[in-house]
């Protein structure tokens, strides 16, 4: 059986692009999957992975928001991603794929509703080492959506959350290292976003995108995986500005361990987590800003990205496996947090957020 340690909704993990794009059976261990991958250099965090079921069954993770990821960069876009928005869709249908076939294996089990998030939560009173792992089913970046009509395909097979942004120009917004508004097609997608009742996710979203689509849009909004400008000063992280506004309509930010974002002055490919000090207690620190300006615990939250095509090269470097996201608490507690606001913290925000927001 599990030993018992509380509850951890992680908001962010890219699961079916590490399982189909870096060819990870995730349901090996981490030490397996480790070896598997050692001498290849296709990708930076080859033989560096942290994040597999077993990990996150280890870790107490039994719930997460799990992404669906295909970008489409148009011609003359440096950045990689599909060449047409059909092209994208489809890799996003493909990681659907992924996803219920981890389903049909019993690792897994999609929640689109507050009920099978009530049942879901009763089963993990008691887990153990076979407890199907929940996953909110997000969609990162919205640039595969081929046309409005194709949004409502997607909430029929239970996309429940979007990031209408990524990184750089996209068609419904702009995104990271991008400026510029939302657009027609943007208030088109967000006005379907609102009546479908989808989460809007307002991760990526750059200064100006962010602010119209707040603007436009009156339904639930959360930010899966975003940290504090106040300590990174780029575009990547929200101001306190952004933070207070999602802080009023009720949101919940999940901060991220991608180290770049932990530390100002990260290169990746050369910066290395333990000589820039890259730790959980900067993890820590953003959650503490956060509580700080809302005056309360109630919109803190993890969103780790910690699959997020980097590994231990670019993580805290007292993270081995996403298990270690069970040091937090302590360190919450050490820093006065009580026992209910750690509870909030680790799953509680994330879970009453969800029910309030998923269709019964």
């Amino acid at each position: 059986m599990i030993e018992n340690k509380p509850m951890i909704f992680d908001a962010h993990l890219d699961l079916a692009m590490n399982a189909m794009e870096w060819n990870r059976d995730l349901r090996c261990t981490i030490e397996e999957l480790r070896k598997s991958e050692e001498g290849m250099t296709d990708k930076p965090d080859r033989a560096k992975g942290t994040v597999s079921l077993p990990s996150m069954r280890e870790g107490h993770i039994g719930l997460c928001g799990a992404t669906q990821i295909g970008r489409y960069v148009k011609r003359g876009n440096p950045m990689t991603g599909w060449n047409s928005p059909e092209q994208a869709w489809a890799q996003t249908q493909g990681q659907l794929a992924w996803y219920k076939t981890m389903e049909e294996e019993g690792e897994m089990v999609q929640i689109r509703t507050a009920i099978h998030l009530e049942n879901h939560l009763k089963v993990w009173e008691n887990p153990d080492n076979t407890t199907p792992i929940g996953y909110i089913l997000s969609l990162e970046g919205a640039d595969s959506i081929i046309s409005v009509s194709h949004l409502e395909k997607a909430y029929n097979y239970g996309l429940r959350a979007i990031g209408p942004a990524h990184y750089g120009p996209g068609t419904y917004a702009q995104g990271t290292d991008a400026t510029g508004g939302i657009g027609r097609k943007g208030r088109e997608l967000i006005k379907e976003i609102e009546r479908l009742g989808i989460i809007l996710d307002a991760t990526h979203l750059c200064d100006d995108s962010f602010w119209e689509t707040m603007d436009f849009y009156h339904g639930p909004v959360w930010a899966s995986h975003n940290n504090c400008r106040a300590f990174v000063p780029h575009n990547r992280q929200f101001s306190d500005e952004q933070i207070t506004e999602l802080i009023k309509r009720e949101a919940v930010i999940g901060v991220a361990l991608d180290a770049w974002m932990m530390v100002p002055g990260w290169v990746r490919g050369k910066s290395d987590p333990k000589s820039m000090d890259v730790s959980l207690k900067q993890m820590i620190r953003n959650i503490d800003h956060i509580c700080q300006l809302a005056g309360t615990s109630k919109n803190a939250g993890i969103g780790s990205d910690l699959d997020g095509a980097f590994g231990k090269e670019q993580c805290p470097y007292d993270i081995d496996t996403i298990a270690d996201l069970q040091k937090v608490p302590k360190m919450l507690f050490e820093l006065g947090y009580s026992e209910s606001d750690v509870q909030n913290i680790m799953s509680a925000n994330w879970i009453t957020f969800l029910k309030k927001n998923l269709p019964l």
